[in-house]
């Protein structure tokens, strides 16, 4: 008789609390994984519309939004270890529409009223999400202020995936090129932009498309076949529905920028920051990966050293308190957050992030434990559902 790693009991509780949401009519469905060893249980519950009969499954495709930020930090890292790059070169080599940066004097000031960067923004900065550029979490995200709005003229979406940018990864960098930094690079921890900008430099250092260079280092190789910043039209009909909160009246209602029709086409700008779709199974297998330290079916893809940078805090504690609500007191490592002050449920060490589409996951190695939860409701990330998955699978 095989004895399992994980508590029955624990994965009940976990099973009924996430139902009772669906009940309550939250969500219309997720799928669960929760992982220890070469265990791995998968939980699909509820449908994949709220007007639907359609069950969730075990495969379902969904939109994993930011959960694509730890992915393109791998094969950055990858391409790190082939000497491609270095963490601490400029990224002037290989984007010289960023050299000769100019810095704004004050954040909420005009566009001209700049200072020289001290120094350039090096390829670690974007991994750390210090390069100097991203959403604002004070006063308010994203504050009409001439750099945003300017930001939104351009067409860059710098703040979330949707909608997408008409602009492909040259003329994308080439617009972003002629904005100032909102903050000396190095100086403060900001989200998302840096990842944006990352995608267009690895893309460069390898030599060909951000897609490719993803599916030939990590997709192929751990047979994660359901994931790509697209899909044929065959198996769009695996996609739920997204729903996203009106914040002035509290109502969910389904969005109107991410159909299966978008999904059924490469985009013109593949995000390193959200752009993939995937499912439980090929995100549990990418999982895997780093909590083995970079060994899949016995072949090594990635080095400690390079998955011991990824998962280990880079800010320093005012660049945590900076972070605000985005980060909530975590730190960041190279695509992902770390936790740095545990408690009942984060242990040291544990590492993961979440996606605004409603997607989440975390490894914890202390207790060789992985959890991953896909919805398609961006309210599960702030109506109690992530944490109380967060404290269920834990206790799993």
């Amino acid at each position: 008789m095989t004895t399992s790693s994980l508590s029955q009991t624990g994965l009940d509780r976990l099973h009924r609390a996430m139902v009772a949401r669906v009940e309550k009519g939250e969500l219309p469905g997720l799928v669960t994984v929760v992982a220890r060893g070469d265990e791995a249980r998968f939980d699909a519950i509820g449908t994949m519309a709220f007007d639907g009969a359609e069950p969730v499954r075990p495969d379902t495709i969904f939109r994993i939004a930011s959960l694509t930020k730890p992915i393109l930090a791998a094969a950055t890292m990858m391409l790190v270890e082939d000497g491609a790059l270095a963490l601490d070169e400029p990224v002037d080599r290989l984007l010289p529409e960023l050299a000769g940066r100019r810095v704004l004097r004050h954040v909420d000031g005009p566009l001209d009223d700049t200072v020289p960067a001290r120094r350039p923004i090096a390829v670690e900065d974007l991994l750390t999400f210090r390069m100097g550029h991203g959403i604002l979490t004070e006063p308010t995200f994203d504050p009409p202020f001439p750099i945003v709005q300017a930001a939104g003229e351009l067409q860059l979406v710098l703040g979330a995936p949707d909608p997408r940018t008409p602009h492909d990864p040259d003329r994308w960098i080439e617009r972003f090129g002629t904005l100032p930094l909102m903050y000396q690079p190095g100086e403060r921890w900001q989200y998302n932009t840096a990842a944006l900008v990352l995608g267009v430099l690895v893309a460069r250092a390898a030599g060909q498309p951000l897609e490719a260079l993803l599916g030939a280092r990590l997709f192929e190789p751990l047979g994660m076949r359901d994931t790509g910043f697209w899909m044929p039209a065959d198996r769009t009909s695996r996609l739920p529905t997204q729903y996203v909160q009106d914040f002035a009246t509290g109502t969910v209602g389904p969005s109107t920028l991410t159909g299966p029709d978008v999904w059924s086409r490469p985009p013109a700008f593949p995000s390193g920051a959200g752009g993939l779709v995937s499912t439980g199974a090929d995100y549990l297998t990418f999982a895997r990966l780093l909590l083995s330290g970079g060994v899949h079916l016995g072949k090594r893809l990635l080095s400690e050293r390079s998955v011991e940078a990824m998962t280990t805090n880079h800010l320093t504690p005012e660049q945590i308190a900076g972070g605000g609500i985005l980060l909530g007191g975590s730190g960041w490592g190279y695509g992902m957050a770390v936790t740095v002050t545990p408690d009942a449920v984060s242990s040291p060490g544990r590492y993961g992030w979440s996606g605004g589409y409603g997607t989440t996951w975390f490894n914890d190695p202390s207790r060789r434990l992985i959890a991953i939860a896909l919805t398609q409701v961006d309210a599960f990330l702030w109506n109690g559902g992530l944490t109380e998955f967060g404290e269920l699978a834990a206790q799993a």
